[in-house]
């Protein structure tokens, strides 16, 4: 059996981290943290939201999947600019347009203000979240200290989703502008030092000081073979390290790039004409304006019907801008998606499907629940986020854990595993029962079967999805793994506020009825979990490789 961590070494001079190193390191994981929190801060926030702004379900999911919507649809553009140009010039303009759509998410009383900022915000978690990553593989010596890097990474990400649940509930009693504004004040602490600490690229070097691109007190990349511990994956946005909804709901977890030879994230040192138009800025639009119709057809569909053109319209406009951007991508010379690394690579397609299916699942369920608990049963926001802990904690304390398990059970079991407790958790929910919300008896075992769905196989989908990806195709793989996790989220929600608003009862009717009326949006989330499920044991059936294979199958 491969081992997930590197063996126990003697801890030399070299690899202990100096206060700049620290201090970097500190930077890019609270980054990491804010990002993931994104997505859980506004899950307890939205009952408050809609009665504030005076909005049903159908509107306010857009704080949910707006985020998730400018993070999924614009990850592989965001890769693309940090390419042209450079790191750490776009890691710090990312932080400050986070702090300002913060502060003016706080500030919004229209909900398409709201919608505006939570995409631009999902756009700067796209911009930093996978960068982070790549200046930790390119600045911490590789080895132990680089490793240790990548775990703190990890950890940071992997809380993210639990703490945003907690600051949100706690935030939310007062009011919920004040869960969407508390960012800010940290994102601008973090750029501050990371003015000082972020290194610089090659070709963004101060001229004070010559050609030296990294700061004083940190060490150069030695590059070469892969730093991060054999099994252990890092997270490259909200979502997916963790449930967040990154990522997950916390956002998922992607093999580290090796060495800083296939970093190829920096500037070219003379970027011409040519290369400045192949930002790709075309194709970003048309794929984000694609899905942003799609979710706006879906959720209109229950008030307008199929013959109303506020609903058929936007269907239309979607229909319409997905052709074109397969039309933009095939004649672009530099597309922004590569569909390479799926071209006989069925792991990491089950892989994409998988993790989508249980994330997607995920956030549709925590939708239903905070409107049955805050909405119907009238929990304060505090008390809602408690009640959701049981699905959320666990991923976090387990984190480090994961490499291990993956190791010793191998990511076929473990994601099966995981995929019959997310199934099963939802078929807890569809069971009839009566009023009022039986939280021991119905809504914790569901939460809890959840969350070892998510200890169990999230981070086993991360490692299968990397597992035969050449280290060329790393870069691209999961980006394409991230995207896929992503839109799932925009998706499912979308498609639960619906049926929730498509099935509400009549004007005057109890929170019995209106509890009842969940199921068919219940329906929906068991459905993601049964086919997360089924495409589990397609992998597990396939033949097992070469005992030497560290992932069990793939």
């Amino acid at each position: 059996m491969t081992r997930t961590l590197p063996a126990p070494v003697a801890a030399g001079a070299d690899e202990r981290f100096g206060p700049r190193l620290w201090g970097l390191l500190l930077v890019l994981a609270g980054n990491m943290l804010i990002d993931a929190l994104e997505v859980s801060v506004a899950v307890v926030a939205l009952p408050a939201i809609g009665t504030d702004l005076g909005q049903p379900p159908t509107v306010t999911q857009w704080a949910l999947t707006g985020f998730a919507a400018g993070f999924g649809g614009l990850l592989l553009f965001g890769a693309r600019v940090v390419t042209l140009l450079g790191r750490r010039r776009v890691y710090l303009a990312a932080l400050l347009a986070f702090a300002a759509a913060s502060v003016l998410s706080a500030l919004a009383h229209d909900p398409w203000l709201l919608l505006a900022t939570r995409l631009a915000k999902g756009f700067c978690a796209a911009l930093t979240a996978p960068t982070g990553l790549a200046i930790i593989t390119s600045t911490f010596p590789e080895g132990r200290p680089r490793s240790r890097a990548v775990s703190v990474y990890t950890l940071f990400g992997a809380g993210g989703f639990t703490a945003g649940l907690l600051l949100s509930g706690w935030l939310t009693e007062t009011s919920w502008r004040w869960a969407f504004a508390f960012p800010a004040p940290v994102v601008l602490l973090l750029f501050a030092c990371g003015l000082r600490l972020v290194p610089r690229g090659d070709d963004e070097s101060d001229p004070r000081r010559g050609a030296e691109s990294t700061p004083k007190g940190l060490s150069a990349p030695t590059g070469g073979a892969e730093s991060t511990p054999k099994g252990l994956s890092a997270p490259t946005g909200g979502a997916e390290s963790t449930p967040k909804g990154l990522s997950p709901p916390t956002g998922g977890a992607v093999s580290a790039p090796k060495g800083r030879g296939e970093l190829r994230d920096q500037p070219p040192r003379r970027r011409t004409r040519t290369t400045t138009r192949h930002f790709g800025v075309f194709s970003a639009l048309t794929l984000l304006g694609a899905l942003l119709a799609l979710v706006q057809g879906i959720t209109q569909l229950p008030a307008h019907g199929w013959s109303d053109p506020r609903a058929v319209g936007p269907l239309c406009t979607a229909a319409l801008l997905l052709p074109a951007f397969r039309h933009i991508e095939r004649r672009s010379t530099a597309p922004l998606l590569t569909l390479g690394p799926l071209r006989g690579n069925p792991a990491l397609i089950r892989s994409a499907i998988g993790a989508a299916c249980l994330n997607g699942s995920y956030l549709g369920l925590l939708f239903v629940l905070t409107y049955q608990t805050q909405t119907l049963a009238g929990w304060s926001p505090l008390r809602t986020a408690f009640a959701l802990l049981p699905a959320a904690a666990p991923p976090a304390l387990t984190a480090l854990a994961s490499g291990r398990l993956v190791a010793r059970f191998g990511a076929p079991r473990l994601i099966v595993t995981g995929a019959a407790c997310a199934f099963a958790g939802a078929l807890l929910q569809l069971r009839p029962h009566s009023w009022p919300l039986d939280y021991p008896g119905r809504m914790l075992p569901t939460l809890l079967l959840i969350g070892a769905a998510f200890v169990l196989s999230f981070a086993a989908l991360n490692m299968q999805a990397m597992s035969r990806l050449a280290p060329t195709d790393r870069l691209t793989g999961s980006g394409l793994y991230q995207t896929a996790v992503q839109l799932a989220a925009v998706l499912a929600v979308a498609l639960t506020a619906a049926l929730l608003a498509a099935h509400a009862p009549a004007h005057g009717a109890g929170p019995a009825a209106a509890a009842a009326a969940c199921r068919p949006a219940l329906t929906l989330v068991a459905a993601l979990g049964f086919l997360g499920l089924l495409v589990g044991l397609t992998g597990l059936i396939r033949t097992q490789p070469p005992a030497a294979s560290p992932h069990h199958g793939e």
